[in-house]
């Protein structure tokens, strides 16, 4: 009788996870958001928000780049008065360009990572959409299946028509 049941519950376990097979999927996310993400052209976005900050940046450097080479050049006949108060604006100045290229990359990095949150939000729901629609119990990124059979279906290509 006992070999009976557990030859019973055996095979309704095989026959659960057999069912279950049929209602799994993968989806290459990193496909999906790199598609996404030319698709809604967020790369272009970010750089026109930050492009005039970047060239204000860019035009620092470059003068703070040539009164170094100034001071450089320069500096072994300068005035000691002049040399110094020139060392000091250099200073100075580099104190200033440093924290406002600190601010930008951490503003650039905000910016870009709200914008990722957006883009995996909005496909996330595609996923929700397409697992509903089809029936499907389970999906799995594609990306962190060490095997899966022809069997499992990829629903990356109907994920991506539905995030427009």
């Amino acid at each position: 009788m006992k070999k009976w049941l557990v030859a019973a519950g055996l095979g309704l376990a095989m026959a659960a996870s057999a069912q279950a097979a049929d209602t799994i999927a993968i989806v290459n996310m990193g496909s999906l958001f790199q598609q996404v993400a030319q698709k809604t052209g967020v790369s272009a976005k970010l750089e026109s928000e930050f492009k005039g900050r970047a060239s204000d940046l860019q035009s620092q450097e470059s003068d703070l780049q040539a009164k170094m080479q100034r001071l450089q050049r320069d500096g072994s006949t300068m005035k000691a008065s002049e040399r110094s108060k020139m060392e000091k604006d250099i200073m100075a100045q580099r104190q200033t360009f440093s924290q406002k290229a600190q601010q930008f990359e951490q503003d650039r990095a905000r910016r870009s990572n709200e914008e990722r949150g957006k883009l995996v939000t909005r496909i996330q729901a595609a996923v929700k959409s397409v697992a509903a629609d089809q029936k499907i119990d389970l999906v799995v990124d594609a990306n962190t299946v060490a095997y899966n059979s022809s069997d499992v279906k990829d629903i990356t290509a109907d994920v991506l028509k539905q995030v427009k």
